[in-house]
C-alpha cells in the first residue's frame, strides 16, 4: 500500500445559500376562496436568511438570484382540487399537485431553477378548473390553522 498524498486545498464552505418560510393563517387571511387562475396567498413573513429570497405581494415572492431552489408548500383545502407553482407567470407543469377528495391538505415539494435574477414565484390553483377551492379555516378545531411556503435555495 502507498503512503497517503499531500492534503488538497480546502473546498467551499457547505450549507444552504439562503432560505425564507411564508405563511398565511386561515382565517383571517386568505379569501373564503380562491378562483381558478388566482395565487395563494402567504402574506406573513416566518424565519429567512435575508433579503435574497423576498415578498413581492401576499402571493407572490422574489427569487433574487439564479440558482436552484426547493419549494415546499402545504394548504389545507374543503374540496378536491390542485395546485401549480408559476415561475415568471407561466405554470411549471412538472409541479402540479393535488387530491381527489376529502378535505385534507394539497402538499408539494419541488426543484425549481431560476435563468434571470429576481424570478417570480407563486403558488396557483391553475386556471381551467370548474370551480373555486376554500382555503380551510380553523380545520379540525377552534385556532386558525396555517399554510405555509418555504424556499431554501441550495445551489
Amino acid at each position: 500500500m502507498c503512503p497517503p498524498g499531500p492534503q488538497g486545498p480546502q473546498g467551499p464552505a457547505g450549507g444552504l445559500l439562503n432560505y425564507a418560510d411564508f405563511y398565511a393563517l386561515m382565517p383571517p387571511d386568505n379569501a373564503a376562496t380562491v378562483a381558478p387562475g388566482a395565487d395563494v396567498s402567504f402574506s406573513q413573513d416566518g424565519p429567512n436568511s435575508g433579503a435574497d429570497i423576498s415578498r413581492i405581494g401576499p402571493d407572490s415572492f422574489n427569487l433574487a438570484q439564479i440558482g436552484t431552489y426547493q419549494i415546499l408548500f402545504e394548504v389545507s383545502v374543503d374540496e378536491k382540487g390542485q395546485l401549480v407553482l408559476t415561475l415568471n407567470g407561466e405554470n411549471l407543469a412538472y409541479t402540479v399537485f393535488g387530491r381527489a377528495t376529502g378535505a385534507s391538505q394539497i402538499v408539494g415539494m419541488a426543484i425549481v431553477s431560476t435563468t434571470v435574477i429576481n424570478s417570480v414565484l407563486t403558488v396557483r390553483y391553475p386556471a381551467g378548473n370548474a370551480t373555486a377551492i376554500t382555503v380551510t379555516p380553523l380545520a379540525g378545531g377552534t385556532h386558525p390553522v396555517s399554510a405555509h411556503l418555504i424556499i431554501t435555495q441550495i445551489a
